[in-house]
């Protein structure tokens, strides 16, 4: 090893909700959205310093380290339906050529998500490492870093020298998750062997039920420091629900100093996930329920109501309209919602201009069942260019990007509701999101979010209460609703009932 070892940095991410309505091809993964554009050679690490992403995390400490850095590429899709044959084909393609371009290396770091579905690959993250694993060999120590909702393989587990995996949701811990690679890293190269042991749980847990802050994540992630206490590196995947295949699940992963330390902390984890099975489903209100809190009376903070089945952030079109019309129909008051991805209707905002009146057609596109388009006319408060800087804990230091942008109010009718809609797909985790086109959250009695968690960072300390609602989408948080075709025989769609 030379006395400053060769690193190469890459990322490939995207979340895949198999039964999602659009696919993911190369002008996904190359356009700029929640995260930056497609980056290449030095950009990886220019373009997300001081960013709340693995990649920025890595190359902060490995420097740190006095590691010598080699940057390939780093990309990004929003979460869709599978990754296309010809986007994986190409970026894998760019990959391996840069690798084989960087000379002599000594390891390799990849920021990878965990629950890639392409065409093709149903274990897509398990495809990118037997790929790099066959370039580099055996030996070259390989450390990745994976999302907290990754489905993972016994494949990936073998290819990988170590995983690391966020253990909070929302993200909060994405950059220190790959600073964590650094030190494993250097003992891997000082020689240090890891012995691995992987177990896989036998049922699934519904998005809004994976945040941390709550059972059964909370009991989950705090076993986990106390295995490090004795000389285990272990972390959890709490699965992604919306892709169908052989390893969509809950998993753990254990690094020990002998084998058995590796085995007992993996055991101790899975009866954990056992223990805690009754207690792993949480309940929703519908759409009329709802609203019906959101007429409730009230001073003080606001509520949030989130739209956890319409969350682009896991596949979600983020135009669906059941929660909208519940509101309107209950004639609500003092209500913003978002982001509702509309090209069309922000396109006639602008044309309209600022304090013009339109009628228009919204949303309701997503071909989901019971989902249709709200007609109504709406008055323009607010335009925006759609470069919206993050300023809440998860993605701050970070750049939204839009499209065009409107924030529009129901004109001509009892309800009294501002919403905001984007020309290009965002989850709603932020209160940027408002802010960067001039409205002021606090001035609302409710707030209606398109996310399925990674909100609460930023909205939970302002609100009073938070309820997930289930209003038709493509990202069902009831389990029995997905069609599964290709789940392990020994997992279950549905945790027990307690």
């Amino acid at each position: 090893m030379r006395v400053k070892p060769r690193i190469a940095i890459a990322g490939f991410q995207h979340e895949t909700n198999c039964f999602g309505t659009t696919m993911a091809g190369m002008a996904e993964f190359e356009m700029a959205d929640s995260w930056p554009a497609m980056l290449h050679g030095d950009e990886v690490i220019a373009e997300t310093r001081g960013m709340n992403l693995p990649v920025a995390g890595f190359a902060k400490a490995a420097e740190g380290a006095g590691m010598v850095l080699v940057p390939v590429q780093w990309c990004s899709a929003e979460p869709s339906a599978h990754v296309t044959d010809a986007a994986f084909e190409t970026i894998c393609g760019r990959l391996l050529d840069g690798l084989h371009a960087a000379g002599p290396l000594d390891g390799v770091f990849l920021d990878l998500h965990g629950a890639m579905v392409t065409e093709t690959y149903a274990d897509g993250e398990g495809e990118i490492l037997r790929r790099v694993r066959a370039l580099v060999g055996a030996d070259l120590p390989i450390v990745v870093s994976l999302d907290l909702h990754a489905n993972i393989s016994a494949a990936s587990v073998d290819l990988a020298s170590y995983i690391a995996i966020f253990r909070t949701y929302p993200h909060l811990d994405m950059a220190e998750t790959g600073a964590r690679c650094v030190p494993v890293l250097q003992n891997l190269l000082a020689g240090k062997v890891l012995h691995k042991a992987f177990r896989q749980m036998e049922y699934l847990i519904p998005l809004h039920a994976q945040y941390t802050g709550a059972t059964p994540g909370k009991q989950l992630y705090a076993a986990l420091p106390h295995l490090e206490q004795g000389g285990v590196l272990a972390d959890i995947a709490l699965g992604f629900t919306a892709a169908d295949f052989l390893d969509t699940r809950p998993s753990c992963v254990a690094y020990g100093p002998t084998a058995a330390a590796a085995v007992q902390a993996a055991d101790r984890i899975a009866a954990l996930f056992a223990e805690l099975e009754s207690q792993s489903e949480h309940p929703m209100l519908t759409p009329q329920q709802a609203a019906a809190i959101a007429c409730q009376p009230r001073s003080g903070k606001l509520v949030v109501l989130a739209d956890v089945q319409d969350n682009p952030g896991a596949g979600g079109t983020s135009d669906t309209t059941g929660l909208l019309a519940a509101l309107a129909g209950a004639g609500a008051q003092g209500v913003l919602m978002g982001l509702f991805h509309d090209p069309q209707t922000a396109a006639a905002a602008h044309e309209a201009g600022r304090g013009g009146i339109f009628r228009a057609a919204l949303g309701g596109r997503s071909g989901t069942s019971g989902d249709q388009p709200f007609e109504a006319e709406f008055q323009v408060v607010a335009l925006g260019d759609g470069m919206c800087r993050y300023s809440g804990e998860m993605y701050g230091g970070g750049v939204a990007t839009l499209g065009l942008t409107a924030a529009l109010r129901l004109h001509g009718v009892e309800a009294d509701i501002t919403l905001v809609v984007t020309s290009i797909r965002n989850q709603c985790l932020d209160l940027a999101h408002f802010t960067h086109i001039g409205l002021q959250p606090e001035g609302f009695r409710t707030i209606c979010v398109k996310s399925t968690a990674h909100f609460r960072a930023d909205f939970e300390p302002v609100s009073s209460a938070v309820y997930p609602v289930a209003a038709p989408g493509v990202f069902p948080c009831d389990l029995g609703s997905f069609p599964y075709k290709n789940l392990h025989p020994d997992v279950k769609a549905a945790p027990a009932k307690a």
